[in-house]
């Protein structure tokens, strides 16, 4: 009997051992699968984190090439859109006087007539200026109070000058620049000139000539004027004014304009050597020729397929009281572009005189209309039979 119960208790025991190993198995079991479970857990949010990481990365990419796309689409929408750039010219801008004139009908008396209204003179024009992009005329005079005259050496000299104020006659209307390559520009010597320099940057009009080139930036394209004294058509003239185009274009500038003064006084044609200078201007890159310096209207010229206006006459003349021819004109040039590149030039010839009275040289220009405005585009037609009858108050082209 106790042999049997012992073999119960030992039956009991070994039972109860297999119980908690059992136990102990599947607990082991349970948390290596846990384990598993949040290792694996783990992996997969750090995969899933850098999955979307990735994903994140590459769409925030397409996206951004997506927008570059867009943008660079929408630059170049931008860059081709068509724009129209005016151009205003005039000629000469005697802004005083020769102290040896009648100081009654000079060019400071009308001024000081005015109330000192430096808007007086080009009260009737001034709105063609503003109108435009940029305007730019030949300043025949100097503003300075030097009285050092410089000897010409000629039989008969003339001295022009004006008050250092007079500048605000350019400013007032809406004169952006000017050549003072001429014959008048050192009439009081080193000093006039270097004061008249000094005066035109002072009052912020843009110089050309002498020295000075004008490069300006209208509505995205960039210009540049040029000024000469041209007195002949040798190489050495030929050669500055080569160098001088082509480095404006290196430099990008898209339209280059030489304004000339040159020839011979009121002579209505140009000379022959005017005539070889201005093709050669515009054959080494010139886009249009003007000049100035014979007191009256000359000849316009197709050149090419470019314009060349050889003498822009007298404006707003402070150096004759009465001149016997009082023709005038304003050259208007519309440049249409699409994007940055020149895809036409338009042209209008606005008759003027440079009074406006007939009786006298009362110094304030005005537009000519009617019979007489039809004349003179008549008489500039038959001088320029190259343009072929297109010379026009209207807005006309070359092609």
């Amino acid at each position: 009997m106790s042999k049997k119960r012992n073999n119960i208790n030992f039956y009991r025991k070994n039972n109860k051992k297999k119980k908690l190993h059992r136990r102990f198995v599947r607990n082991r079991i349970i948390f290596a699968l846990i384990l598993i479970l949040i290792i694996g857990g783990a992996y997969y949010g750090i995969n899933k984190h850098i999955t979307n990481k990735k994903e994140t990365a590459k769409n925030e990419e397409l996206l951004a090439k997506e927008n570059e796309e867009k943008n660079t689409t929408k630059d170049e929408e931008v860059n081709k859109e068509p724009k129209d750039i005016v151009l205003t010219m005039a000629g000469d801008f005697t802004l005083g006087t020769d102290d040896t004139f009648n100081k009654s009908t000079s060019l400071p008396a009308a001024v000081s007539n005015s109330g000192n209204d430096f808007s007086y003179l080009l009260k009737n024009v001034r709105k063609v200026f503003e109108d435009d992009d940029y305007t730019l005329v030949n300043l025949e005079t100097t503003f300075t109070d030097s009285t050092q005259k410089k000897d010409k050496g000629d039989a008969i000299q003339f001295h022009f000058k004006g008050p250092k104020s007079y500048a605000k006659i350019l400013t007032s209307s809406s004169i952006e620049g000017v050549t003072i390559a001429n014959n008048h520009i050192y009439d009081y010597g080193t000093q006039g000139f270097n004061d008249t320099v000094k005066t035109l940057q002072d009052n912020k009009v843009d110089i050309t000539g002498e020295g000075h080139k004008i490069v300006t930036e209208i509505k995205g394209i960039k210009f540049g004027f040029l000024g000469y004294q041209a007195w002949d058509n040798s190489d050495k003239t030929k050669e500055k004014i080569k160098n001088d185009i082509e480095s404006l274009k290196n430099d990008g500038v898209k339209i280059v304009i030489p304004y000339f003064h040159w020839g011979y006084e009121k002579a209505t044609k140009p000379s022959p050597y005017q005539v070889d200078l201005a093709h050669f201007a515009i054959d080494s890159g010139a886009d249009m020729v003007v000049g100035s310096h014979s007191h009256v209207i000359q000849s316009l010229e197709d050149y090419k397929g470019k314009l060349i206006a050889y003498s822009l006459a007298n404006f707003c003349f402070g150096g004759n009281s009465n001149p016997q021819d009082m023709r005038t004109f304003i050259l208007k040039t519309k440049l249409n572009f699409i994007g940055d590149e020149l895809s036409n030039m338009e042209y209008e010839v606005l008759p003027a005189t440079i009074s406006s009275v007939s009786s006298k040289n009362d110094y304030v220009p005005t537009l000519a209309t009617g019979t007489k405005g039809a004349n003179i585009l008549k008489y500039m037609n038959e001088l320029s039979p190259t343009l072929k009858g297109k010379i026009s108050d209207k807005y006309f082209t070359l092609q």
